[in-house]
């Protein structure tokens, strides 16, 4: 009996451990499967968003290259645009050179007398108007050695007139000789020709300096209280009215330079294009060979100073030669210039413009000549383009990371 007891307990244990090794197995077996299923549609959301992000990239770089810029702020701007057509335009130099006073409008204010510099109310700086016969400054000789050129001036003047008139009344009577009224003569004359010289420019300050010509002061050499030599240079007075241009041409465009028409300039002091057209200008000629001190050949043109032109200042350029048809340009501020390349903007539609890069020809300083990146019908902006040019950068694509 105890015997058949232990079989059963035996036969029962056995039976239970089988079933639970079979439940655990088949629960282990559901779970690998629901875990596999999972990471397959896991990973099919992944292709799926992938293949998304992957069209809406394609889709961004195909319009990568527009650049969004709203009607109303290209209307807020003043944004104006040009449609590229052929047109003529001029083969143009660009050079350097200098204005210059034309010859006739200017004179050297000199020194009449020796003495020191003395200056009276008149502004006696670059750029002071002053008339003709006005007194500029004075020059004082009452502290030299040899004394007040005025005074010893009249003196001298006195003194020769009444050996003059002496002598006038014994020539006849043969008291006196031929020969010594004669140098009695020629003593008084010069004698009255130094007094004339300074009689009326006497002042209080000393002998005063006026101007030959009416027009405005420039190169001023000495200050106050500098003693000047007679004949020596003060300063210069220039009327402005008529200027030249001159214009430094290498000796490569020697062969060019019978062609040469006109030309336009740029002051470094402004921003206006000056036209020789414009202001009666006319060119004079130029050099047919160089010197030993310079590899340049000069070109000058005369023309009237109707603006806010400083004779002496240097210029940039443009010499004007023969004229080129069917050539497609643009205004110059239509440019932008990133990194030695030039480019501008077309207008795509009323809100998109794009980025073109162009390849630059010749410039005369208001146009220029497209050599390639612009066709016929092309629309550029010719106003704005600064503008345009930060838009593009407020509306540039962010790169994009992947993250698995």
């Amino acid at each position: 009996m105890k015997k058949i007891y232990l079989s059963w307990v035996l036969l029962t244990y056995l039976l239970a451990g089988c079933a639970g090794n079979t439940t655990t197995h088949d629960h282990d077996h559901e779970h690998e499967e629901h875990e596999l299923a999972e990471h397959d549609h896991e990973h099919e959301a992944h292709d799926h968003d992938h293949a998304e992000h992957g069209h809406e990239h394609e889709a961004a770089h195909q319009h990568g290259d527009e650049i969004s810029f709203k009607k109303a702020n290209a209307e807020a701007i003043g944004l104006q645009t040009q449609v590229m057509k052929p047109t003529s335009f001029t083969e143009v130099i660009k050079t350097s050179g200098r204005i210059l006073a034309a010859q006739g409008n200017e004179s050297t204010l000199v020194a009449t007398v020796p003495g020191v510099v003395t200056l009276g109310q008149l502004p006696f700086i670059d750029g002071t108007a002053v008339r003709k016969g006005q007194a500029v400054l004075s020059l004082a000789s009452n502290a030299l050695a040899e004394g007040d050129v005025a005074a010893r001036a009249k003196h001298n003047y006195e003194k020769a007139k009444k050996e003059y008139e002496r002598m006038s009344q014994l020539v006849d009577d043969r008291i006196v000789s031929r020969k010594d009224f004669e140098q009695a003569r020629l003593n008084y004359e010069n004698a009255k020709v130094a007094y004339d010289a300074v009689a009326d420019k006497q002042t209080s300050q000393g002998v005063a300096v006026t101007a030959p010509i009416s027009g405005y002061l420039k190169n001023i050499l000495v200050k106050e209280g500098d003693y000047v030599a007679v004949g020596q240079p003060l300063a210069t007075i220039s009327q402005n009215n008529r200027l030249q241009l001159r214009a430094d041409i290498s000796e490569k465009y020697y062969s060019a330079l019978p062609l040469i028409r006109s030309a336009h300039f740029k002051t470094p002091y402004d921003d206006q294009l000056y036209k020789l057209d414009d202001l009666h200008g006319r060119m004079l000629g130029y050099g047919k060979s160089s010197d030993d001190t310079s590899y340049y050949i000069p070109v000058t043109f005369e023309f009237d100073n109707r603006g806010n032109i400083i004779p002496g200042s240097f210029v940039d350029i443009y010499l004007l030669t023969r004229p080129m048809e069917q050539v497609l340009t643009v205004p110059v501020s239509a440019l932008v210039e990133e990194q030695g390349l030039y480019f501008v903007f077309l207008r795509v539609h009323d809100e998109a413009y794009k980025k073109q890069e162009v390849k630059l020809g010749a410039e005369n300083g208001e146009a220029v000549q497209i050599l390639s990146g612009l066709h016929e019908g092309d629309e550029v902006v010719t106003v704005g383009a600064y503008q345009i040019k930060l838009a593009s950068a407020s509306n540039a694509i962010p790169a994009h990371t992947h993250h698995h």
